[in-house]
């Protein structure tokens, strides 16, 4: 079990990747995101169940995974960041444009962590912690796209 937690929690290595991991991470969900976006408008109640099942594997995950690693948010965990681009991805029209600016606002709000993101980051404990933090910037950033092309 601790091998299959390890390789879902660094996205099947990803995280061992030396330089800006968490980008890499991210980067795994972006083809992703049009096809949420396009089945959450479809059929939301099976989109967001789906979404919330990878949450659930992913706080796993990420929870044995740091055990393993001995620290708190190590940096080779980045199913939290896939984790956070899909709820990034439940904002989203169904479009590549939609999906790049949900990428940088996402890494724009996942390096920052404006509150409570980096609160979330510092005190809340376990994969949740992990997972957490990354899902309200996730929140933050599909909001934002979606007042933007709105605006648009």
């Amino acid at each position: 079990m601790q091998r299959l937690a390890r390789a879902v929690a660094t996205a099947g290595g990803v995280g061992y990747l030396p330089v800006a991991p968490g980008t890499a991470g991210s980067l795994l969900a972006l083809p992703v995101l049009p096809w949420l976006a396009a089945s959450h408008a479809q059929a939301p109640l099976a989109t967001i169940a789906g979404v919330l099942v990878f949450i659930a594997v992913a706080v796993w995950a990420a929870d044995r995974a740091q055990r393993a690693f001995g620290t708190h948010d190590d940096g080779r965990v980045v199913v939290d960041e896939v984790a956070g681009m899909l709820v990034t991805g439940l904002f989203l029209p169904a479009t590549w444009l939609a999906a790049a600016l949900g990428f940088f606002a996402f890494r724009l709000f996942d390096v920052w962590k404006p509150p409570p993101v980096g609160w979330l980051d510092r005190h809340v404990a376990g994969g949740v912690g992990v997972v957490a933090d990354d899902l309200v910037a996730g929140v933050y950033a599909g909001a934002l796209v979606r007042v933007l092309v709105e605006l648009a």
